[in-house]
């Protein structure tokens, strides 16, 4: 009798530990448990650490809710002002109803993928060149709200997009640093044109002055051959002033014969 109590403890207790080693499922920290039974979904989802669920009953699903990040295919397509581009970006996505991820769509992975493909598609064509290169920000927000609306759905939040690369083609490449290079040239002439304008405003207002003052030109000429000899230049040019070579000029020309001259006068006698 004992021996016969002992055998069915015995088998009892081994039943039980297969049955506990059957039901027994460990979610990790970063998980979430979805259990269906019988192949309806359980409203409760099972949260990190041990749990149990119904041997051949009961199928448990983990779901990952990390953040995903998710590169994007480059994608390649014609701007709003016909120009052939290739533009590469990545998303950042992760699960928020791990119940919705299984049920909802088959593979929500995939379902972003594509998802992202195509809006990255559609924004190319609604964008303008300079905006893809310049004006990112508003082009990231933009895809994002793209793919987070139907994402919704799915039990999944988009955190965020970014575009990583447009990659033009070299016949653009050499236009637009032709287009750099001639506005470049464009603002050193204008600056150019500017400098130009401002020196010769001071200096007809030196000149002004110099005017008034003789002894100043005098000066400044002096100035001037110090600053030619410090150079250390075998050949020295002295200019002369206008007024010297007017004088030699003057002095040069002959003098013309005075018209009033002695002149004598007889008187007759009758």
């Amino acid at each position: 009798m004992v021996e016969a109590l002992v055998t069915t403890a015995a088998a009892v207790a081994s039943v039980g530990a297969v049955w506990v080693m059957a039901a027994a499922r460990v979610v990790k920290q970063y998980e979430r448990g979805v259990v269906f039974r019988l192949g309806r979904v359980r409203s409760s989802v099972r949260g990190p650490g041990f749990t149990l669920i119904v041997p051949f009953v009961d199928r448990l699903s983990k779901v990952n809710m990390q953040i995903v990040t998710m590169p994007v295919p480059a994608q390649d397509g014609i701007t709003r002002d016909n120009v052939t581009v290739r533009v590469d970006a990545v998303i950042y996505f992760k699960v928020v109803d791990a119940s919705e991820a299984i049920v909802q769509v088959e593979d929500y992975r995939f379902a972003v993928s594509q998802m992202a493909q195509t809006s990255l598609r559609s924004i190319i064509g609604k964008s303008d060149l300079d905006d893809l290169l310049s004006n990112r920000e508003k082009l990231n927000q933009g895809l994002e709200l793209m793919i987070d609306s139907p994402a919704m759905g799915w039990g999944v939040q988009i955190d965020r997009v970014e575009i990583k690369d447009v990659s033009l083609p070299e016949t653009m490449k050499r236009s637009m640093a032709r287009q750099a290079e001639a506005d470049r040239e464009r603002r050193a002439r204008v600056i150019n044109a500017d400098a130009e304008l401002q020196a010769s405003k001071k200096l007809a207002e030196a000149a002004k002055e110099m005017s008034q003052q003789p002894a100043a030109l005098q000066l400044r000429l002096l100035q001037t051959v110090v600053a030619v000899a410090a150079e250390k230049n075998s050949t020295l040019v002295l200019p002369f002033p206008v007024e010297l070579l007017r004088f030699l000029e003057r002095a040069q020309q002959p003098v013309p014969p005075s018209d009033s001259g002695p002149t004598q006068s007889g008187t007759g006698r009758e």
